[in-house]
């Protein structure tokens, strides 16, 4: 099997010559130079990071309404702290002619779509691609702790926000469509903790659950799988985004009190992408040896990619990250 045939086919719980291996989120720079102090070739990019580990290729596209010329409406002091707008309807009012923009070349980019295309056709490399989510979205324009207040002060604009960002959406999948389909997509939301999640039940329904409806089938119709990445545990919130039509979830950090194995008891079906405890990375053979021990049972029954649940750490030296992937390799094809 290629690089995607093995990926689409664990996604959809079909048989596979050996589990994927991925890295699934960007490097972090400071594990790169660290790694390059070690000894690691520092022409290398992020794509031949992956070539030169062995890893299944994966390309990710992050699609944005909000572009980086996009104007604050708060004071410097406030935007330090997040946040791009007061919050208040007036506010947003001022920043929504700068958001949902489609023009020519972005947030799609078809030269670089089409530059993938041979590749994704060949079945070397998979693509997928992000959306700012509904809380996310919300969350960038308002501040962390002002989105929490919107839910009970400024509600209006919190639909108002989303309604839009649900209209993008639909439009976006259609452009990204036209170029290529890319193999599954995730939502970025970030909305737990390692005590769960940010908001209730209630404020989900309310919120984050109409938009989800109007998005998610445009694109399972297209035969997209679809992610939510949110950090911290998401034992609670996983029902929540199962009952919205969200097919997968990732990170699923350990150190933040996820049991994966249980949580594929509780919902059954559900994909899920990382689950191998970064800070064992560093501990040596015996400590990586038990982590994969405890999840390649889960891989093998499918719908389960392993991966690292966030990024490969600093801690993690050249040496270690060699002999994770070559652990890795033996358990992906036992």
């Amino acid at each position: 099997m290629n690089n995607r045939e093995r990926i689409v086919a664990t996604l959809n719980n079909k048989p596979v010559d050996r589990l994927p291996m991925v890295e699934w989120a960007s490097w972090w720079d400071k594990t790169v130079d660290r790694w390059r102090g070690e000894g690691l070739d520092p022409s290398l990019t992020s794509i031949d990071l992956r070539t030169h580990f062995g890893l299944d290729k994966l390309m990710q596209l992050w699609i944005r309404p909000i572009h980086g010329d996009t104007p604050s409406f708060v004071d410097e002091k406030r935007e330090s702290c997040g946040g791009k707008i007061e919050p208040s309807m007036e506010s947003y009012e001022k920043i929504e002619p700068y958001l949902f923009q489609i023009l020519d070349d972005w947030p799609v980019n078809p030269a670089a779509l089409k530059a993938l295309k041979a590749d994704h056709d060949s079945g070397e490399l998979a693509v997928w691609f992000t959306l700012d989510g509904f809380y996310w979205l919300p969350r960038t324009l308002l501040g962390d702790e002002e989105v929490m207040y919107a839910f009970y002060d400024i509600p209006e604009v919190l639909h108002r926000i989303n309604e839009a960002n649900a209209e993008w959406i639909l439009k976006i999948i259609d452009r990204i469509c036209e170029y290529i389909t890319p193999d599954f997509m995730t939502f970025a939301e970030d909305m737990s903790c390692n005590n769960g999640p940010m908001l209730s039940d209630a404020h989900f329904n309310e919120f984050m659950k109409p938009y989800y409806d109007k998005v998610v089938p445009k694109l399972k119709e297209r035969g997209i799988k679809v992610f939510v990445d949110t950090d911290g545990d998401v034992t609670q919130c996983a029902p929540w985004f199962r009952d919205a039509g969200i097919e997968g979830m990732l990170p699923m950090e350990a150190n933040a009190g996820n049991d994966i194995i249980q949580l594929r008891k509780d919902n059954p079906g559900m994909l899920f992408i990382g689950g191998f405890n970064k800070y064992t990375m560093h501990l040596g053979e015996a400590a990586m040896r038990k982590e994969f021990e405890r999840i390649v049972p889960l891989a093998k029954e499918g719908g389960y990619i392993i991966s690292p649940d966030h990024q490969t750490p600093p801690e993690v030296s050249l040496e270690n990250y060699n002999l994770y992937l070559k652990l890795f390799k033996e358990y992906a094809q036992s």
